[in-house]
């Protein structure tokens, strides 16, 4: 059985001065999150982003994707802390996602550094959102045992 998710935007105005909302219609956990084109590509002041937005998708779905992997071997983790950080940039003139870069520290008993680092690996490869990226941005992971 397939799972749908969705969400709904409005944006007013022009790109530079207009701005818009975003929430989340399937579980309404997020409603009328503010963006702007200033807050995309200077600074946030307050207001979100589509690569922010990216960025949270795939800190928990790396998480989650790591976290199996790990009980899968025998050595489930007590905790998992994940960033994400996505980048924007101008790429021959045009705005353009560049990268995802990971970094996790993770408390696994019963786990060597290397084998943290090969899970976390393998997570990266295999989790849903990394291979909806992979082959359009550079990704890449850092994983530290607590």
């Amino acid at each position: 059985m397939a799972a749908t998710r969705s969400a709904h935007a409005v944006w007013n105005g022009d790109l530079l001065a207009g701005n818009g909302v975003v929430s989340a219609t399937t579980s309404k956990a997020f409603n009328d999150l503010s963006v702007s084109w200033k807050a995309r590509t200077e600074e946030p002041g307050g207001s979100t982003s589509p690569e922010e937005l990216v960025a949270a998708a795939h800190a928990s779905c790396f998480s989650m994707a790591l976290s199996a992997g790990l009980g899968d071997g025998g050595t489930p983790p007590t905790k998992l802390e994940v960033d994400a950080t996505v980048t924007f940039e101008q790429v021959d003139g045009n705005w353009r996602v560049v990268s995802s870069a990971l970094k996790v520290l993770g408390t696994v008993p019963g786990l060597d550094a290397a084998g943290f680092q090969s899970a976390a690996q393998a997570a990266k490869d295999g989790c849903p959102i990394s291979q909806m990226m992979t082959g359009n941005v550079t990704l890449s992971v850092e994983a530290t045992l607590a």
